[in-house]
Parts: structure tokens; C-alpha cells; sequence
């Protein structure tokens, strides 16, 4: 087991010579975050111009617009949030090409699919890659989720591999050179089971962008808006890359805290999703989000700006628990299952075999097999574990913030958690 880590210069970082090349190598090239450029760099490199329907331009100039004017930005972040720009779009020509010239994609059937949702930070990510190592479940990895289309004309790499899980594994080894302590908070394998809210990407759309950069309005557009089209985009998304695969009988697992504030489009998209709900201590949420949010502030702007992700994310948090306490009834219990953190750390088959009942799906030797091969060498704290201190890094006290949240301990069953 890897050690303990604790982050000292939170507020203050000591930038390390890695952290100084990659700032300095960001200066050395400028972008132009407007549409036109996105566009354009969209075009070039995937000989496409067809985008389909032009409403995605209103939210991609709104996130130009808005991070564009963010000064303090880094250049070497300007060029990250260009990188994820671009790459969606690039993946909207695609994504509408093949559905173009392949229409019957929009007849596959997404059966009943499992969709793990909770808090960030609350066990959603441990619980789908568990659930995606029985090989009867389509799951999301990574690779397949920042390009689910291959580039026109585009081959395998000499040692065979698909080009798009080698882009995946360079940008991951690339962030761990300047941000290395994101392996123990999040990590980000080619073949790490990642949330759907990126085949959104291309839609230009889903509350993902909060977490890429400081972005209010981004936040306050997305909060005021039906997401209900863009969960038709993801299932859209879903179809193709089924169709893509060629496995027949097989169901989807997926995952995003997105849809604790969702759960009328996810249920009306997804009719017969089968739905888990994560549950963990809210304050250990927020000081798990704004830890990594403040530690990945130190290759993106000059300054911490701890009072504003406090003041941010705390409000953020809350907002995901009243929508999932105001929405909850609306996942039908015989296809749903409350999971708490405490049992999934503790006895994870107490939930598991709840959920396969729910999806009506038998836990078959080989299922039960890979299903523990996973919970063996995947240990909580495999890559260290950080230890947060809430009072020194943020200025808050625990106990305070947990009464907070007192509306969600009396809704589901939670247990506090000790904080710093």
C-alpha cells in the first residue's frame, strides 16, 4: 500500500522544474479560444464540415467567451481548454458523419442499462470500474470516451494499437508529470472506466466544463437549462458506439454525479435504467473536490484562489444534494438502489448482489470471479491516499459545514466521516 500523502503547499505552491517547463512551454504557444478557431481546427483535422444542427454554437462561444476572459488563466491551461474544445468538436463531425451514412445505428436498443450516480468523490468511480469487470456489461473506457470515433483514413500503430488509447496513455503520462499527485485523487488510465457526460462533450453541453476551469456562467447557463437533448445526444453516443462493437445481448454500465441534478431527463431518456445511488458524508465530498481542485489551480493560474472554490464548491455540492433529495422517488425502487459509502468500502457484496437483483441479472460463477479479482488488486488507497485538512487549507470547520447538509443525513443513510 502506497503512503500517505499530505499536501503542505496547497495554497502556496512550490512548483517543481517539470511544473516550470510545462508553464513556460504553454507561453511559447498562444491560442485563440473563439469559436472560429475551434471550428476551424475541427475541420482540419478531420477533413469533415458538417456539424449538424448549429445550436451547439451558442454554448461553445459562451465557454470561449467566458474562459477567454479569465486573464489570469495560464497560457499552458488557455491551450488545455482549447485541446478539450476542439477534440469535441472534431468528435461532433464524426459522431454525426457516421450517423449520417449509417442510420440504422439509431435502431440499436440501449436495454435497461445499469447508471451508477452519487456525489463526486462519494465511491461512484470505484463502483463502476468494479461493475465493468464482469465482461457481460458494455462499459466506458477512457480512451474510448475523449475519441468514440476513429479519424478518417487512420491506422493502427506499428505495435498495433489503436491510435486514440496511445493519445489517451501520452496526455495521462503527460499529466502526471505536472500534476502528480492526481493519480491518488483521480485517476485517469487509457482503460479507466470514465463517465459518460464526455460523449455530452460533443454537445457542448453537461456541467463538466465547471470542473475544467472557473467557469460561473458556464454554471448558471447549465443550472437554467433543460439538459433533456443532450441526454438524447448521449443516448445517440451510446447507439453508435454499440453498433461499433457488435456484441449483441449486452447491457450498459455507466456513471456520473451529473444525474443526482438530472434525474428527470435521465429518467425520461432512460427509461429503464436501473439506478444507483451512491450516499457518502458531504464533507468529505467537499474536501476531496476542493483539495483537488486548489492542487490542479497550481498549472492553471497564478494565484489559489482557495476562498473562491470554498465558497464555490460547497454551494455546488449542495445544489447536486437538494435536486437528488427533491428528485429521488422519481427512479422507481424496484429499479433502484440506495448504496452508502460506508458498506461499499466495508462489505461491497451487500450492494452488489442488490444491485444484480434490481437488474434482474443472475451473478454467474465468471461474473463472481472477476467481479472479486477486482476488489483484490484494487485496494482503496493503491496509489496513496491524501490526507485533507479542511481548517488549515480552507478555513472551515467540519461539524459546521456538516450541519449544512442536515436535509440529505435525514433523507438517506449516511454516516459522518472524520475530517481535518
Amino acid at each position: 500500500m502506497a503512503d500517505d500523502i499530505r499536501i503542505d503547499d496547497l495554497a502556496q505552491p512550490r512548483l517543481d522544474a517539470a511544473q516550470r517547463a510545462a508553464l513556460a512551454w504553454g507561453e511559447s504557444q498562444p491560442v485563440e479560444l473563439t469559436v472560429a478557431a475551434v471550428l476551424a481546427a475541427a475541420r482540419a483535422r478531420t477533413g469533415l464540415t458538417d456539424f449538424g444542427a448549429d445550436d451547439f454554437r451558442a454554448r461553445l462561444a459562451l465557454l470561449c467567451e467566458e474562459w477567454d476572459a479569465d486573464k489570469p488563466l495560464t497560457a499552458l491551461h488557455r491551450g488545455v481548454l482549447f485541446g478539450y474544445l476542439s477534440r469535441y468538436a472534431c468528435n461532433r463531425l464524426l459522431i454525426h458523419d457516421t450517423l449520417k451514412r449509417h442510420p440504422r445505428i439509431l435502431a440499436e436498443r440501449i436495454d435497461r442499462p445499469v447508471i451508477v450516480t452519487g456525489l463526486p468523490r462519494s465511491g461512484t468511480t470505484h463502483l463502476v470500474n468494479l461493475l465493468a469487470a464482469d465482461s457481460r456489461f458494455h462499459s466506458l473506457p477512457l480512451w474510448q470516451s475523449y475519441e468514440p470515433v476513429p479519424l478518417p483514413g487512420e491506422a493502427l500503430t506499428a505495435d498495433g494499437a489503436d491510435p486514440r488509447y496511445a493519445r489517451c496513455a501520452a496526455a495521462w503520462e503527460g499529466m502526471k508529470q505536472v500534476t502528480p499527485l492526481l493519480a491518488s485523487m483521480h485517476p485517469m488510465e487509457p482503460d479507466h472506466i470514465h463517465e459518460e457526460l464526455e460523449l455530452m462533450g460533443p454537445d457542448f453541453a453537461s456541467y463538466n466544463f465547471e470542473w475544467l476551469s472557473k467557469s460561473p456562467r458556464w454554471g448558471a447557463h447549465y443550472a437554467a437549462t433543460d439538459q433533456t437533448p443532450h441526454y438524447e445526444y448521449l443516448k445517440r453516443a451510446l447507439q453508435l458506439l454499440q453498433w461499433q462493437r457488435r456484441e449483441s445481448g449486452k447491457r450498459w454500465v455507466l456513471k456520473c454525479p451529473q444525474h443526482l441534478e438530472q434525474l428527470p431527463a435521465l429518467m425520461k431518456v432512460f427509461p429503464d435504467a436501473i439506478v444507483v445511488f451512491t450516499h457518502r458524508d458531504p464533507v468529505a465530498v467537499i474536501q476531496s473536490t476542493v483539495t483537488m481542485q486548489a492542487y490542479t489551480q497550481r498549472i492553471q493560474r497564478p494565484r489559489i484562489e482557495i476562498d473562491w472554490l470554498r465558497e464555490y464548491w460547497v454551494a455546488r455540492i449542495e445544489r447536486l444534494l437538494r435536486a437528488c433529495v427533491r428528485d429521488r422517488a422519481l427512479a422507481d425502487p424496484a429499479h433502484s438502489v440506495d448504496c452508502p459509502f460506508h458498506l461499499l468500502m466495508r462489505d461491497p457484496w451487500s450492494l452488489l448482489e442488490q444491485v444484480y437483483a434490481k437488474a434482474q441479472l443472475p451473478v454467474s460463477a465468471q461474473a463472481r470471479a472477476e467481479l472479486n479479482h477486482y476488489l483484490a488488486t484494487h485496494p482503496r488507497g493503491k496509489a496513496g491516499q491524501v490526507i485533507y485538512d479542511l481548517r488549515r487549507d480552507f478555513a472551515i470547520d467540519p461539524a459546521l459545514l456538516r450541519e449544512r447538509f442536515g436535509f440529505y443525513f435525514e433523507r438517506f443513510e449516511v454516516r459522518a466521516e472524520k475530517a481535518g
